[in-house]
């Protein structure tokens, strides 16, 4: 089975969702699938379909040494080996002098000044590696101590880990910076005079007394040099490979830098988890309220709406009931309609909220349902061995009710599939479409903001949609069953 991944986002759903149903999944999800949320959620999410990108002539490996990152991740290195010895130098002179002063009061507030320093030059290094290497890594938390007061603040940078582990980067990042600094310009140097060899090749003759590069040689001035037209030409050949293999040796050294910015100047995994927490909780607050919003929007506007007139109606009617026997049965069967229409409008706003055929058969049929509403032949497969919680139920509910419309609005598509199945306690579904193609996460796609409402719950999205097709998207979720 092809587990790839890949469609857009709509946000307007059909009658089945109910009046109003637009771009959330029902308030019965609210804390996971917002009304107005996600980081990119964009206001227009057809053009994700078809959206041209950026094609190359040369393949990766030829274009490589004349791309811009290339060239930042080598001033990368050339800059780390300068600031890599500033900032030993003074780990070092701050733990010296304050484990020293320790045997005195002094070396306390010293060796908390240092750390403070250290954080300091994390600080750079981060900005560094945005910059350079496109690496965005979380500023730490900053230290902040219990109580008001200078002593307080020593004690709680002391005991800050994040602000040990920068004093730990200084120290290890110097050697590492050297020998990343010697590896990568010694090859870059090498392989750059190999293969410009056929344009400096005279300087040999003209001065320095020997036709060219020399393999071999001795005293005597007998040896092996470089310096017939078939040799010179093959030195620059083999040049041409080096120059081609240096940018990913480049970014093979560049990947222990990325590393270690990573894992010793960023924030530590309590606090990254912390602050996903927080701001899923922001999640929560703002949907819930936005869900209750839509609810009480869609019983004014449709519902009560109906419910009203069907009053007047009546009283009308109840008067001319005397009078007037026919108009008072029209007017009946006028309201009679009402209430039919009233009664579907309730309908469709349950269902919106949540289907009753999900909680009562499942996944399986509730998909099918949704499927059969599809404006392109949907086929569904549905392998599970019990059913998950009632929310991740009704998330993957309504993933696929989102991913189907856009296939119906946007993919211009002859079928599609529907995929669900469980892997390693994780509910996996997967959507494919054989359309256009060309659905991205960026220029205002609503992909981005499934994506996130998605991760509220620890789920992942992921993408494959060539242009031309087709298009697949998978969702991950956990399966809390």
């Amino acid at each position: 089975m092809d587990r790839g991944y890949g469609t857009d986002h709509a946000s307007d759903h059909g009658p089945e969702h109910g009046p109003g149903y637009g771009p959330t999944f029902g308030s019965g999800y609210g804390p996971v699938f917002g009304h107005e949320h996600g980081r990119e959620h964009g206001r227009e999410h057809g053009p994700a379909y078809g959206a041209r990108r950026r094609s190359h002539f040369l393949p990766p490996a030829l274009r490589a040494p004349v791309e811009g990152r290339t060239w930042r991740e080598f001033g990368y290195l050339l800059l780390s080996l300068p600031i890599s010895t500033v900032f030993f130098v003074y780990a070092i002179t701050t733990l010296s002098l304050g484990g020293g002063l320790l045997v005195t009061f002094l070396g306390i507030p010293v060796l908390a000044l240092g750390l403070a320093g250290c954080r300091g030059f994390g600080m750079l290094e981060r900005a560094r590696a945005r910059g350079l290497l496109g690496l965005d890594v979380a500023d730490p938390v900053p230290v902040r101590g219990e109580k008001s007061g200078v002593m307080s603040w020593v004690g709680a940078m002391l005991k800050s880990g994040v602000s040990w582990r920068h004093l730990v980067y200084g120290v290890l990042h110097f050697p590492w910076a050297l020998f990343a600094f010697t590896v990568a310009v010694t090859f870059w140097v090498t392989a750059l005079a190999l293969f410009t060899y056929p344009l400096w090749q005279w300087v040999f003759s003209g001065h320095l007394d020997q036709p060219g590069i020399a393999l071999y040689s001795d005293s005597e001035g007998t040896g092996i040099f470089l310096d017939t037209p078939f040799e010179i030409g093959v030195t620059s050949a083999v040049g041409l490979v080096f120059v081609l293999a240096c940018p990913w040796l480049v970014r093979g050294l560049v990947s222990v830098d990325r590393l270690m910015v990573v894992g010793l100047l960023g924030p530590s995994r309590l606090a990254t988890r912390v602050s996903e927490l927080e701001s899923d909780r922001g999640v929560v607050v703002d949907t819930a309220a936005a869900d209750l919003r839509r609810i009480e929007r869609d019983l004014h506007d449709g519902a009560q709406a109906r419910l009203v007139a069907l009053a007047m109606d009546l009283g009308l009617a109840k008067e001319k009931l005397t009078e007037d026997p026919e108009a008072a049965a029209r007017m009946v069967d006028e309201a009679h309609g009402e209430v039919k229409t009233a009664l579907q409008e309730l309908r469709d706003l349950a269902r919106g909220i949540h289907p009753a055929v999900l909680t009562d058969r499942g996944l399986d049929a509730a998909l099918s349902a949704i499927a059969s509403r599809c404006t392109v032949p949907v086929s569904v497969s549905v392998d599970l061995p019990s059913r998950p919680a009632a929310a991740i139920e009704g998330i993957a509910y309504f993933t696929v009710s989102e991913l189907l419309q856009n296939v119906s609005k946007h993919a211009r598509a002859r079928r599609a599939t529907v995929e669900v199945w469980q892997t390693s306690g994780r509910l996996m579904l997967q959507v494919t479409d054989d359309g256009k193609g060309g659905a991205d996460t960026s220029a205002g796609s609503g992909l981005a903001g499934l994506a996130e409402r998605l991760d509220a719950v620890d789920g992942i999205l992921v993408i494959d949609s060539p242009a031309g097709g087709p298009t697949t998207v998978t969702a991950e979720l956990p399966w809390r069953g």
